[in-house]
């Protein structure tokens, strides 16, 4: 039995602990990543990768990668059964805040695959067949008994999904509910009857069928009810086909992968417990509605990253990663929430909600296809989906009730090339026009002055604090912005 040893011990080589390795490499960390697996995943399994999680991507520097890989949906294509009411294009949605203004469709698998290649060019790796079957806190860190390996680490990171062995170890609920249904989850060939190159939402009385376009001709990702149609007592791909064909009018040649499962809607006591941090499906799951379950578990990795080597690097005390639970645990708890209200919506039996769908479905999906592509309404629902409009609360001033900033503790909003500053992955200070680099602090970071961008929330005549992850962590005028922003990189 040989003993390792490194900086951050992370379990489970999913998208999220890949994610996680990724960037801490990048930034210098020693990392083992450990996974009971034989490779990356093969399944399909998870497949939207939304416009933050692309940014995330194009800061590690393969965004190009994974566009190239992945297949666009270009519109939403609300109906009722088996009537369709058009299409609600994504562009327009999206095009003025983000640089990817459409849903892209890209497997699990294939997220996996990317990122584990670029870890390997980053010169890291995986422990392949090599599960994590005890962790134990230790005087210096953690100790953990990994394959046929003893790791010592001074942080541990439970990657390792809804069953998580670091999670249960530490002895952290899992607060919430499991919905009563079972749903079935379809890779299907030569599908048709669905709106092509849109993600189809197809609610019905007691039923609901999501459709996800994926790469390839005729080849779709259906999510629905699974219900025992032939009364042979069995819930297999044979009641899913019935109940698509006569409730949707969808038909299809074959299937790559079907698997039938109940949703949960949890969320983990706790994201920190001393060295032991999770993230991703390890501290929160939810229903698939709106494509978010992925894309949580890459932005939990990427903000952890920064600030487990703030504070390995000795920049920052052990304290400053409480910030993770206290930035992430808010927004996992919100998205659990809501996911859970609208498949609520879309699942109950329950008569007066039965009868809500039936009549304010038909009713209001033909109004959203003509009037939320140009409205502000349209757009900031793409931004809720799209996990763009993240807030964290940063500002000292902030209280509970009083308005939120439009700027700190949120994304740095998009304004032409200003994201691609963001690549340097450090500490920046940004400008908008009213300005000069000379008016800037000198804090020993970058500063980076941009035309004034009048589309967009940022002023000029402001200097704005940006950190490593992205998010924009003060704003000041020139005469404050020294004291101001010292205060917030110190906080």
């Amino acid at each position: 039995m040989a003993e390792l040893s490194c900086e951050v011990l992370v379990v489970g080589a999913g998208p999220t602990g890949l994610m996680l390795a990724n960037w801490l490499t990048r930034l210098g960390v020693q990392v083992i990543v450990a996974d009971g697996k034989d490779g990356p995943t093969i399944e399909s399994r998870a497949l939207i990768v939304q416009a933050r999680s692309l940014e995330i991507y194009d800061q590690l520097g393969i965004g190009d990668q994974v566009l190239e890989a992945a297949h666009r949906a270009e519109a939403l294509a609300p109906g009722f059964g088996a009537r369709g009411f058009g299409r609600i294009p994504l562009g327009p949605l999206g095009g003025a805040v983000t640089p990817y203004p459409y849903i892209e469709v890209l497997e699990q698998s294939r997220n996996e695959e990317i990122l584990y290649e670029n870890l390997q060019k980053l010169g890291g790796q995986v422990l392949w067949e090599s599960p994590v079957t005890a962790v134990v806190q230790t005087e210096d860190g953690v100790e953990a008994k990994v394959g046929n390996h003893t790791v010592w680490a001074r942080f541990c990171v439970g990657c390792d999904g809804a069953n998580s062995m670091v999670r249960k170890a530490r002895r952290i609920d899992f607060e919430g509910v499991t919905n009563p249904h079972r749903f079935f989850v379809l890779d299907a060939t030569g599908a048709g009857g669905l709106q092509p190159d849109a993600i189809n939402v197809r609610p019905y009385r007691d039923d609901f069928l999501l459709a996800f376009p994926m790469r390839g001709d005729g080849n779709w990702r259906l999510i629905g009810l699974v219900r025992d149609v032939d009364g042979d007592g069995a819930l297999d791909e044979e009641d899913a086909r019935a109940r698509m064909l006569r409730t949707y009018g969808v038909t299809y040649d074959r299937s790559r992968w079907f698997a039938t499962y109940r949703v949960h809607h949890r969320i983990a006591a706790a994201f920190r417990d001393g060295p032991f941090l999770l993230a991703g499906d390890a501290a929160h799951v939810h229903s698939p509605v709106g494509g978010q379950g992925m894309n949580t578990g890459l932005q939990d990795a990427h903000n952890l990253a920064f600030k487990l080597a703030d504070v390995l690097r000795g920049t920052r005390k052990d304290g400053w990663l409480d910030r993770y639970e206290a930035e992430r645990r808010p927004v996992a708890r919100k998205l659990v929430a809501t996911t859970d209200r609208v498949f609520g919506f879309l699942t109950s039996g329950r008569w007066p909600l039965r009868v809500l769908r039936r009549v304010a479905v038909p009713l209001l999906a033909p109004v959203g296809v003509r009037a939320l592509p140009g409205s502000s309404g349209g757009s900031r629902l793409f931004q809720y989906v799209s996990q763009i409009r993240i807030h964290y609360r940063l500002d000292p001033a902030g209280t509970p009730g009083r308005r939120r900033d439009p700027v700190v503790g949120r994304r740095l909003p998009w304004a032409d090339g200003n994201h691609a500053a963001l690549r340097a992955a450090c500490w920046q200070i940004h400008a908008y026009g009213g300005v000069t680099a000379a008016d800037a602090p000198d804090l020993g970071v970058p500063v980076h002055v941009f035309p004034a961008a009048p589309a967009t929330v940022l002023r000029p005549g402001l200097f704005y604090l940006v950190r490593p992850d992205g998010f924009v962590a003060a704003r000041a005028e020139p005469a404050e912005a020294d004291t101001l922003f010292r205060h917030a990189m110190a906080r």
